[in-house]
């Protein structure tokens, strides 16, 4: 390629990319034969192979590894609008990705799907090389770009409400809603590529129990910054998201904000930059769980860091005040005042809003859609003892999944079905390290996932196959009648 094509962007140049995908992946899909044998629901409509639960980043991804497979037979369900799915437009108030605009993931190490050659195409090579961080926006449209260039079947506005198993055939019924309807999709497998809640639900700490909803609220949920100007903001939390919630309310005019952490010093090393190569995170899950425990135990209780364009991002604003050592105690609502107090061992602090950035509770059941099996999923706790320094009930409520993602059932034999639902989301970071919810880890995690997936498929069709070989007689000669014998 020569420096005037490397520059040349836009319209023409995206489609020229796409067509040349299109060749591309035609030129590595070998094998191309059809292998999975139908099933029909008890519906008598065929059911899916695959039915994969969130069309972010995960969840495609894992639809086009399992399309490059031959698993053809799938479908893709979000709950939000087209390009509402996962963080980006919604809750994740940074401006830019945190992670190297050159690390890879959706596109499973395929150079034209890459962000890099989309970027490129679309905005030429020299503004590739200029760009620092990749803003949030861009990387749902690249995201976007990703899932219809390979094909994708995405069906937006549906939720998933409930899994339960759907008689002797081993298929799993997924009840789900759309456009106020209930419906029930039949499938042999689910992937719940559900993001960061798929296990429980966003955490609001104890001591915040009883304040206003319209002032209490946590970092997930949607939030009008527009109420703050002039007001007094506190953050519950001193991760990155705590930050970009607290320069959010900084930029929309908030007279002062106060971003508390429990620490004495707020966590600056990010673990997750150190974790990033092939070794750990395609290896990790095949170590013993003393091992896994001891890694993730020391990881995620160091938390995730914040990087320095985040906090300048606070700083420059004079209002900003950041509280060490400054975890909230109690709190109350001041009805006289309209305002809150919170009790932190620094004394009272009288603050407006209250936004907790304290991540996720893990509770099964806390999900409807896991109703048919919550007490029967097995959990860290459940499956490993640590010594009594790594010991952390946070850690061990996480799902013990087996090498293939799916849950593992506490009792045997009480939600068989459990083997063929699979969780590809933050709630599988004990078992297998980062995986699904991060950019990072899709290269290595999305291999796994799918092996593990049709390898089920196959292990549950053998008989099938067998018969299949037994019955196949496809001459690749034709033997002349003087040749034979004569």
């Amino acid at each position: 390629m020569t420096d005037s094509e490397s520059n040349e962007h836009g319209p023409a140049a995206l489609a020229a990319l796409e067509a040349r995908l299109k060749r591309e992946l035609a030129f590595i899909a070998h094998p191309a034969q059809p292998w999975l044998t139908p099933r029909t629901g008890p519906d008598g409509a065929p059911a899916l192979d695959v039915l994969i639960v969130g069309g972010g980043q995960g969840g495609c991804a894992a639809a086009f590894g399992l399309l490059r497979s031959k698993v053809d037979n799938l479908l893709v369900i979000d709950a939000a609008p087209a390009g509402q799915e996962g963080p980006w437009n919604t809750y994740a108030r940074m401006h830019t990705l945190r992670n190297p605009k050159e690390f890879t993931g959706p596109d499973l190490d395929i150079p034209g799907l890459t962000c890099q050659s989309w970027y490129s195409a679309r905005f030429g090579a020299a503004a590739w090389e200029a760009l620092d961080m990749l803003p949030k926006e861009l990387w749902c449209e690249y995201l976007l770009w990703v899932r219809r260039v390979v094909g994708v079947p995405v069906q937006n506005d549906t939720r998933l409400l409930r899994i339960a198993p759907a008689g002797p055939d081993g298929l799993l019924a997924a009840e789900v809603e759309s456009g106020g309807q209930r419906r029930t999709l039949y499938t042999r497998k689910i992937v719940l590529a559900t993001g960061q809640e798929g296990v429980g639900r966003w955490s609001i700490p104890r001591a915040l129990a009883g304040l206003p909803a319209d002032r209490c609220v946590n970092s997930a949920e949607p939030f009008d910054f527009g109420r703050v100007a002039g007001k007094v903001v506190t953050v519950i939390g001193a991760g990155a998201s705590a930050f970009d919630n607290a320069a959010a309310a900084l930029e929309a005019g908030a007279a002062e904000v106060h971003l508390l952490c429990r620490r004495l010093a707020p966590q600056v090393v990010q673990p997750y930059r150190w974790l990033t190569f092939r070794g750990f995170m395609r290896h990790l899950s095949d170590l013993d769980d003393r091992w896994r425990w001891r890694f993730m135990q020391y990881i995620l209780g160091m938390r995730e860091g914040f990087p320095q364009g985040t906090y300048d991002r606070c700083a420059r604003h004079a209002g900003f005040h950041l509280r060490t050592g400054a975890g909230v105690q109690a709190s109350q609502w001041d009805a006289a005042s309209g305002r809150i107090v919170l009790e932190t061992p620094q004394g009272a602090l009288h603050t407006d809003y209250v936004i907790a950035a304290t991540g996720i509770e893990v509770d099964f059941h806390a999900r409807p859609e896991l109703a048919a099996c919550a007490g029967n999923i097995a959990t860290w706790g459940d499956r490993y003892t640590p010594p009594d320094d790594e010991r952390n009930p946070r850690l061990a409520a996480f799902p013990y999944l087996a090498d293939d993602h799916a849950f593992t059932e506490r009792e045997p034999g009480l939600t068989p079905w459990l083997r063929d639902v699979h969780l590809f989301a933050i709630g599988a970071t004990m078992s297998f390290g980062a995986s699904g919810s991060s950019i990072n880890a899709l290269t290595t995690a999305i291999p796994k996932l799918v092996h593990g997936i049709t390898r089920g498929l196959f292990r549950d069709d053998v008989e099938a196959h067998w018969q299949s070989l037994l019955r196949y007689d496809v001459p690749q000669a034709v033997i002349a009648p003087q040749h034979n014998g004569g």
